[in-house]
């Protein structure tokens, strides 16, 4: 498969590229793949809404059309790793994170197009449709009035996106929803999606626009002009409290500036870290990845460099997230306002 023009050029040359002259599309990309998946789990699901999807610059799915875009830096890996470099992490990159992000979408849209909020029994459950959207939100790490999908218990921040995530879970294949969340009131929720569903499964969707917002073949800002954007929108600021705890186990002095930066071996082992953290944590995977994020955002912003042996340095490093995630979920005094 010939390479794109832009798969070798350097950060420079690819941030004066305009988004609409990458070229990009969906087909022959492993977005197809995701794609053909979800329709599949729609249809396994006996849900009659098959959303259509687009390349654009985020994901997002507009309130009147039954569908969503899909960020243009998935569909190749070069602009994937411009992505993390400009924001350290690049979301939806690997399968199952964007076949979450795609459930959780789909919900939008099955929404939309079936006008649910409008159901009173719906804003009984998740509220009112029509509250703004805040500029930040305060989430409960512990609530069990909410199901727990992506991150940052993004259920919490407004009641549609309480209903995406609510669809997500009841979506997502071998969830086992009912025995995860028994005894939770996010049950009634789960119960509800579940009885909605078969419901409206034989009707018509009432929204069947296959309208596109902003596909990338029409945008003429250059990818830096997007960044520059969105550095705006998002501005990534990381807590001072762990410094610390960082400067411990890594370094920022001259002698180690040659080492592998502690930021990069973080990542490199990120993994692996999530998988023995969450052993010892039991079910707090979200705040595992808000205070795994903040760390790693902070050793870059303080150029810390790897200074022992890896195998002892993962373990000793899981023991700290360990201790700051479980100080994160109870203390008083943590930095619990999240940008929405």
């Amino acid at each position: 498969m010939t390479e794109p023009f832009f798969a070798r050029m350097t950060d420079k040359q690819l941030m004066a590229v305009r988004m609409k002259d990458l070229g990009l599309t969906l087909e022959g990309t492993w977005l197809a793949d995701c794609v053909k998946k979800l329709y599949q789990e729609l249809g396994d699901a006996g849900v009659k809404l098959r959303p259509h999807i687009w390349l654009s610059d985020e994901w997002f799915s507009p309130e009147d059309i039954p569908g969503f875009a899909v960020p243009f830096y998935l569909a190749h890996p070069r602009l994937r790793r411009l992505e993390v470099k400009q924001f350290l992490d690049a979301e939806g990159a690997t399968r199952a994170e964007c076949m979450r992000i795609m459930r959780h979408e789909t919900g939008h849209a099955v929404q939309h197009a079936y006008e649910l909020h409008k159901r009173k029994r719906w804003q009984e459950l998740f509220g009112k449709s029509s509250t703004p959207y805040p500029e930040f939100y305060r989430p409960v790490p512990a609530s069990k009035r909410y199901v727990q999908h992506l991150r940052l218990w993004y259920a919490q921040s407004h009641p549609d996106e309480d209903f995406a995530e609510t669809f997500a879970v009841w979506l997502t294949p071998k969830s086992d929803w009912r025995r995860r969340y028994a005894g939770w009131p996010a049950l009634r929720k789960l119960e509800y999606v579940n009885e909605l569903m078969a419901e409206i499964a034989d009707e018509t969707p009432r929204l069947r626009s296959k309208k596109t917002v902003d596909p990338i073949h029409t945008i003429k800002k250059t990818i830096g002009e997007h960044y520059d954007e969105k550095r705006d929108r998002y501005i990534i600021t990381f807590p001072n409290t762990y410094d610390g705890d960082l400067l411990r186990i890594f370094s920022n002095a001259p002698q180690y500036k040659g080492n592998e930066a502690a930021s990069r071996f973080l990542n490199r082992n990120r993994a692996e870290i999530r998988r023995m953290v969450a052993r010892w944590t039991g079910e707090y995977q979200h705040t595992l990845d808000a205070v795994l994020e903040d760390m790693i955002g902070r050793c870059r912003e303080l150029n810390l460099r790897v200074i022992s042996e890896e195998k002892a340095l993962v373990i000793d490093f899981a023991v700290l997230l360990t201790v700051k995630t479980m100080r994160f979920l109870y203390s008083h005094g943590r930095r619990d306002w999240i940008a929405l």
